[in-house]
C-alpha cells in the first residue's frame, strides 16, 4: 500500500483586467488628432486661408478704395507684372541684396560659432551676446544703422574721410545703398545663425576630433574635414531659411531712407517693397495679391533648387 501526499489546492487566476470602456478606448483613438487640432485650426485660419485666398484676389482688379468692387482679369494681373520694368528691378535688387547679405552672413556665422565652440572665459556671456543683435527691433537697428550711413553727417563717411576717401551716398547710389541694407541683415542675422551653428558643432561627436588630432590634423583640417562635413545639415536649413528671409526682406530696406519706392530710381526697392507699393501706394490690391503669389513660387523654387543640390551632392559622396 502506497500512501501519497495530499496536493495542494491550485491557486486561483487572476482576473483579467478589466476592457477599457468604449468611450476610454474612442479617446485613445482621438486623442492624437485633438491635440493637433489647435494647431491646425491657427494654421487654417491664419495660414493656409490668406494664400488661397491671395491667390483668388490675383485674379480680379480689385482697388483699395473699393474692394467689394471685383473684375475679372485672369491671368491679367501677371502679365502685367512681366511687362512693369520696375517688377524685374525689384526682381534684380531682391536676388543682389540676398547674395550680399546671405553670403557674408554664413561665413562670418560659421567661424563665430568655430571661435565659440572652443573653451575660453565667458563663453556663456560670449553666447548670449551675440544674440542681442537679433532680439534688437527691426526698427530701431535700421534707424541707427541709417544715422551710421548718412551722407553728410554719418559716421561712416566721417572714418572714411580719415583715410582719404571721398563720402559715399549710401542712400543713392545703387550699390551702395544695396550694402548699406545688405549690413543691416548681415548685423541682426550673423548671431542667430551663429548659434545654430554651434548646436550643431556641439552634436558632433568628440571621437572623431581625437582620431584626426592622433592622425596629425591641425585645427584647420579638422574644421574641413570633420566640422564642415558634420554641419551639413545645418548649413542646408540656414540656406533654405536666409533665402526664404531674403526674399521677403520689407523693414531693412523701407526704413533706411522712409521711403517705399526704395530710393529714387527703385536702386534698392525689393519685392516686398514693390509689393507694398502696389497695394497700399497705388491701391491695387490684385496686383499685389500677385506679387505675393510670385514671392511664393520664387520661394519654393529657390528652396527646391537648393534641395536638390544638397541631395546630388550627398549622392556623389555616397557613391565614393
Amino acid at each position: 500500500m502506497t500512501l501519497t501526499a495530499p496536493q495542494a489546492p491550485a491557486p486561483p487566476r487572476a482576473a483579467p483586467p478589466p476592457r477599457p470602456g468604449t468611450a476610454r478606448r474612442a479617446w485613445r483613438t482621438v486623442s492624437p488628432y485633438a491635440y493637433l487640432a489647435p494647431f491646425f485650426t491657427l494654421f487654417a485660419a491664419f495660414g493656409l486661408f490668406p494664400l488661397l485666398y491671395t491667390a483668388f484676389v490675383s485674379l480680379y482688379r480689385v482697388e483699395l478704395q473699393n474692394p467689394g468692387d471685383m473684375e475679372w482679369r485672369g491671368l491679367g494681373n501677371y502679365t502685367a507684372l512681366l511687362g512693369d520694368e520696375y517688377f524685374w528691378v525689384a526682381l534684380r535688387n531682391t536676388f543682389t541684396i540676398g547674395v550680399l547679405s546671405t553670403v557674408p552672413q554664413l561665413v562670418m556665422a560659421l567661424g563665430l560659432a568655430h571661435l565659440l565652440n572652443y573653451r575660453m572665459r565667458g563663453r556663456t556671456f560670449l553666447r548670449t551676446a551675440v544674440l542681442l543683435p537679433y532680439a534688437t527691433s527691426v526698427a530701431a537697428a535700421t534707424l541707427v544703422f541709417a544715422q551710421l550711413f548718412g551722407r553728410d553727417f554719418g559716421l561712416i563717411n566721417y572714418g572714411l574721410g580719415l583715410v582719404g576717401i571721398d563720402p559715399v551716398d549710401w542712400q543713392n547710389d545703387t550699390a551702395a545703398s544695396q550694402i548699406a541694407v545688405s549690413t543691416v541683415v548681415i548685423w541682426r542675422w550673423t548671431g542667430y545663425n551663429a548659434l545654430i551653428y554651434l548646436a550643431g558643432m556641439q552634436s558632433i561627436p568628440d571621437e572623431l576630433y581625437e582620431a584626426a588630432a592622433m592622425d596629425g590634423a591641425s585645427r584647420w583640417r579638422q574644421f574641413f574635414h570633420v566640422t564642415l562635413p558634420g554641419l551639413r545639415p545645418t548649413i542646408l536649413f540656414t540656406v533654405i531659411v536666409s533665402t526664404i528671409g531674403a526674399t521677403q526682406l520689407f523693414g531693412e530696406p523701407l526704413l533706411l531712407e522712409g521711403s517705399i519706392s526704395g530710393g529714387i530710381s527703385h536702386q534698392y526697392q525689393t519685392l516686398g517693397l514693390y509689393m507694398y507699393e502696389q497695394g497700399w501706394g497705388f491701391f491695387h490690391l490684385g496686383r499685389a495679391a500677385a506679387i505675393a503669389w510670385v514671392m511664393f513660387l520664387l520661394i519654393v523654387v529657390l528652396v527646391g533648387l537648393n534641395a536638390l543640390i544638397a541631395r546630388r551632392r550627398s549622392r556623389k559622396e555616397a557613391g565614393r
